[in-house]
């Protein structure tokens, strides 16, 4: 059974935000019969209307059609909630901003949970004019190697793939605070904190 938008929901989410049914309909082009008829559940508004209909109420249409608002008191900082999903099979890297439902080569993907770095995958941030050099004290042979490096910051996320035999190192723009992931191939993920006030150092 698909889950549908309810008449509930909606005049929930549209009285939280202050319109009128009036109102509402006039940010959705539609009549305030329309928008009646789904509060009443005697109509169900058509698919191509639920993005604009989560937009003018504020909520994802994830959220919208579940009918659970998730708080995110920080929106601007979106990106830090990023979950990384790595396919044992192919390497392929996904990330994601929130958990959801990934699968690669016929797996399920769990979300990564990282670790802070230790003493086998230290990572050593250095400040080079205006970006991270990034360094590690890791093997980077056929069996054991890191996959991949990721800076995530509140406005974007970058990241260089990695191959065995080549140097376990990267370089990215710095554009504030935030966290760095390394992905070994045995070991998972592992991450440190960034800060441009930060000088180099081992983690």
């Amino acid at each position: 059974m698909i889950q549908y938008v309810t008449g509930t929901t909606i005049k929930f989410l549209r009285e939280k935000k202050g319109y009128t049914q009036r109102q509402l309909a006039d940010l959705l082009a539609v009549s305030d019969k329309a928008v009646s008829k789904w509060e009443t559940q005697r109509g169900l508004p058509d698919i191509s209307l639920l993005e604009p209909l989560a937009k003018a109420l504020g909520v994802s249409v994830a959220e919208l059609l579940s009918g659970e608002q998730v708080t995110n008191s920080n929106r601007s900082g979106n990106m830090l909630r990023t979950c990384i999903y790595v396919c044992p099979v192919c390497g392929n890297v996904i990330h994601s901003l929130g958990q959801g439902s990934f699968t690669c080569c016929g797996i399920t993907l769990p979300v990564q949970e990282a670790e802070e770095a230790d003493e086998a995958h230290g990572i050593c941030v250095q400040q080079v004019e205006n970006e991270y050099y990034v360094t590690l004290r890791h093997p980077m042979e056929k069996d054991h190697f890191i996959s991949f490096l990721a800076l995530i910051t509140p406005d974007q996320v970058q990241m260089k793939k990695l191959y065995p035999e080549q140097n376990p190192e990267a370089r990215f723009a710095m554009t504030g605070a935030g966290m760095l992931y390394a992905y070994c191939n045995q070991h998972g993920l592992f991450r440190v904190s960034v800060s441009p006030k930060r000088g180099a150092s081992w983690k």
